[in-house]
């Protein structure tokens, strides 16, 4: 087990990003970066009846390209809210555990934060719980150029070296409701672990 991980904040999370935890002693969440666009850290991936797809929160746009992480507004003028719980219930009505969770998990996106930093934490502590991962959470206070070996940089749509799964080998396949359309599709949200395998998940994660 690591002794200290760094990790981005990230939107509804990978599976790759809750086994990293799971991996460490201790998480130190970045919050000292600048955004970047096109990342985890707005953006997540659900299995719909198309295949894979994105869900992006629109963010309010900042005249500074290099916009500070803690810093970066949720816009709300555009319906995002709305959009991704239809998104979730078409995804996952007739998922074992959907109705378990999907209450919990709406209450914390419907409660407006405005600052996407806040939201991803919270909704973070809320799926940790779900999935049953104990993590010591604690924020950077400094920034800190990424090494060869960066989670940061790892647990990224655009990562293009060998994933965190082919790293410590470790492939779980489980059931998806439209795999038999498109196959099993690695690392979506975590969401979809959880709706799928509820309180096994965990088994999938360790």
């Amino acid at each position: 087990m690591c002794e200290s991980i760094k990790l981005t904040t990230a939107y509804l999370p990978p599976i790759e990003y809750f086994r990293a935890i799971a991996s460490a002693k201790s998480i130190i969440l970045e919050q000292c970066e600048f955004y970047n666009k096109q990342s985890y850290r707005n953006r997540a991936y659900i299995y719909t009846p198309r295949g894979a797809e994105a869900l992006t929160i629109p963010v309010v746009k900042s005249h500074n390209s290099k916009m500070p992480i803690r810093d970066v507004r949720i816009d709300y003028d555009y319906p995002w809210i709305q959009q991704h719980e239809r998104a979730i219930l078409s995804a996952y009505n007739s998922s074992a555990f959907f109705e378990y969770y999907m209450d919990d998990l709406f209450a914390v996106i419907n409660k407006r934060e405005t600052f996407l930093f806040d939201l991803n934490f919270k909704l973070l502590e809320t799926l940790l719980e779900m999935v049953g991962v104990r993590a010591e959470i604690s924020m950077s206070d400094s920034f800190e150029p990424m090494t060869e070996l960066d989670y940061r940089e790892i647990l990224q749509p655009k990562y293009k070296g060998d994933s965190l799964t082919q790293l410590i080998q470790k492939e779980k396949t489980y059931y998806q409701v439209f795999s038999s359309k498109h196959g099993f599709i690695p690392n979506l949200s975590v969401i979809d672990l959880l709706f799928s395998e509820g309180p096994n998940a965990i088994s999938f994660i360790l």
